[in-house]
């Protein structure tokens, strides 16, 4: 889902109670926070789901914190090495819980350097959906989110 009206639709057919947008698909922290707020009208929690590395991820902290009906800020691992050298360790942690950083914008200090240095080459994003559900009965694999090629 990607838009304020499509999660709108799902909160109102009742017996959802967690919602994970992509701030990076639904239009940002100002359109996600619209969703949250119509999410607490139904007791619904937010769990803002994280795909497109340290930018989204900051902009989900700020989000995160901004908003009464949070579950969790998601996160993969504790950052990856090249996500943390991206934004020179600007996002911290302590005891599980992330620290909201009170830099302006989003918080972080970008090397542009970096990412000049490393542009993307590939033709797809990291996560490939497929058409066909996951059926995990019968040794159905995955590998990064696309469908493996291997039996």
């Amino acid at each position: 889902m990607t838009t304020k009206a499509e999660f709108g639709t799902l909160l109102r057919a009742g017996g959802v109670k967690i919602l994970q947008p992509a701030l990076g698909r639904v239009g940002g922290i100002w359109e996600a926070k619209k969703i949250a707020a119509m999410a607490e009208v139904f007791n619904a929690q937010m769990a803002p789901h994280l795909y497109a590395g340290p930018v989204e991820w900051a902009a989900n902290v700020h989000f995160a914190a901004s908003i009464p009906n949070l579950l969790i800020a998601e996160t993969i691992e504790t950052g990856g090495t090249f996500h943390l050298k991206l934004i020179k360790n600007t996002i911290k942690w302590e005891d599980g819980y992330i620290i909201p950083s009170d830099a302006p914008g989003l918080g972080i200090d970008f090397d542009e350097d970096l990412a000049r240095a490393h542009p993307f080459t590939g033709t797809g994003l990291h996560l490939q959906m497929q058409e066909a559900p996951c059926d995990y009965r019968h040794g159905n694999r995955f590998e990064g989110g696309a469908p493996s090629s291997k039996a």
